[in-house]
């Protein structure tokens, strides 16, 4: 039997080549040049399969450890899947963001898909004071009963269940905005009252507002009588919405405030958002002429009474135009000191007080003027004195008139040698044109 050997037989003495023969191409021998052996070459083609198909068991996995070692990968797979299997399909969102420094103090709340809501605990971080709140009766959301307070940090745990009884958890720590970040608006009427028909809708901010087409767009203002509604801004704080002419009589006024999270500028954010609406009475319109001093009051656009006054003096004249009745006091204290009058009187008990603008004009009783004054002699500092009582009793001018007077009446001074009251000077933006007015809205 023939053997199979790895390497060229040695056994014969080597034949040195020349440098002709060094440069034959392989498998070309020099003419004349001795063939090599078979045994040569056979033993030459078994060890390239020998080696082949060592490559062939390498390669393809003969190894123990290629494929065979077990990391831990198969059972941490296995975890993984059985905790999926066993999450709750209840998915709980919290409005607020964990770790929010500018969460709404409105919107606030919590809402559940693929599950009920079971029970929320929402504490004021600091105190760990209780917020009350209410689960939806489908159990779908939850929301705090009333307004968050600004600049307050609070805590939320939501709990929740699946179908399948499988429970979910959510929490939340989060601050609302600040009062340094934030801006309001006051706003007059009240929602629920009936007022005049001259009575306008007026905001005022705690801060300047810089983006004013932004924070405007976000009021709407709409009358059920059908009339156009435009806003005008009075400086960077005072927004009034008004229609062209006095509101329709009987009819319902609704605004709407959407300033929840609206940028005003400078930093700040809006925090409110609530609708309201209010009534519109009847229509009461009372002219005052100073060449007469008298009073004539239009109800529904008939003459209902004239009255006589008293009118400013020709030192101190009561101002002209349209002006809006804002506040109405029973009583009140009138001290000259306060509105530049210096000690020029100080009546602590001044009855049926009714004011006309915030520079201190007011319509209202007069019981210390001689009686032969009214309907004869302006004599007071401005105001429109009616004749009255002392603690306001009996029946008297300034009593009828006011129990007859609605917040947001007009009473229209004519035929006086001062000048117009200012349209910002109270609610008496109805001195100005209707083209002046639009030109100041930032819509």
């Amino acid at each position: 039997m023939e053997q199979l050997v790895t390497s060229p037989d040695t056994s014969a003495p080597a034949r040195s080549r020349t440098p002709h023969q060094l440069l034959q191409p392989h498998g070309q021998q020099e003419p004349g040049a001795p063939r090599r052996s078979r045994r040569l070459r056979r033993t030459m083609a078994a060890t390239a399969l020998l080696a082949a198909g060592a490559l062939t068991l390498s390669a393809c996995g003969g190894s123990a450890e290629a494929g065979g070692h077990d990391d831990g990968k198969n059972g941490q797979a296995g975890a993984d899947a059985a905790a999926a299997k066993d999450a709750s399909d209840a998915k709980i969102k919290v409005s607020a963001k964990n770790g929010g420094t500018d969460a709404s103090i409105n919107d606030t709340g919590v809402q559940v898909t693929g599950g009920k809501l079971t029970d929320v605990k929402l504490t004021v971080a600091d105190s760990g004071a209780d917020v009350a709140g209410a689960i939806s009766p489908d159990g779908s959301s939850w929301k705090p009963k009333a307004q968050l307070e600004r600049g307050t940090k609070y805590k939320l745990v939501a709990n929740a269940r699946d179908d399948k009884g499988r429970s979910a958890t959510e929490n939340s720590t989060f601050t609302t905005v600040s009062n340094a970040n934030s801006f309001i608006g006051s706003y007059t009427p009240d929602g629920g009252k009936t007022v005049g028909v001259g009575m306008p809708v007026s905001f005022n901010f705690d801060k300047r507002i810089t983006n004013k087409k932004d924070v405007q767009s976000h009021i709407t203002v709409s009358s059920s009588g059908g009339q156009e509604v435009v806003g005008h801004w009075f400086g960077d704080q005072r927004l009034d919405f008004r229609p062209e002419n006095f509101w329709k009589a009987g009819s319902k006024v609704t605004m709407k405030i959407d300033l929840d999270g609206v940028k005003g500028g400078n930093g700040i954010t809006g925090v409110q958002s609530k609708t309201v609406s209010f009534t519109i009475g009847r229509s009461q319109v009372s002219t005052v002429d100073m060449n007469t001093q008298t009073m004539t009051i239009q109800r529904d656009g008939k003459t209902l009474k004239s009255i006589p006054i008293s009118g400013g003096s020709a030192d101190h004249p009561t101002y002209n135009g349209q002006m809006v009745i804002s506040e109405k006091f029973t009583q009140t204290r009138m001290d000259g000191s306060t509105v530049g009058f210096g000690g020029e009187y100080d009546i602590k008990d001044v009855p049926h007080a009714m004011r006309l603008s915030s520079s201190g004009t007011f319509i209202h009783g007069n019981y210390w003027g001689d009686s032969s004054i009214f309907g004869r002699a302006g004599t007071s500092h401005g105001c429109v004195g009616l004749r009255d009582a002392k603690g306001g009793g009996g029946d008297t001018p300034g009593k009828w008139f006011f129990d007859n007077s609605l917040v947001g009446d007009v009473v229209i001074v004519k035929n006086s040698p001062d000048k117009t009251v200012k349209p910002d000077n109270g609610l008496n933006g109805w001195n100005l044109s209707w083209a002046e007015w639009k030109a100041g809205s930032a819509s």
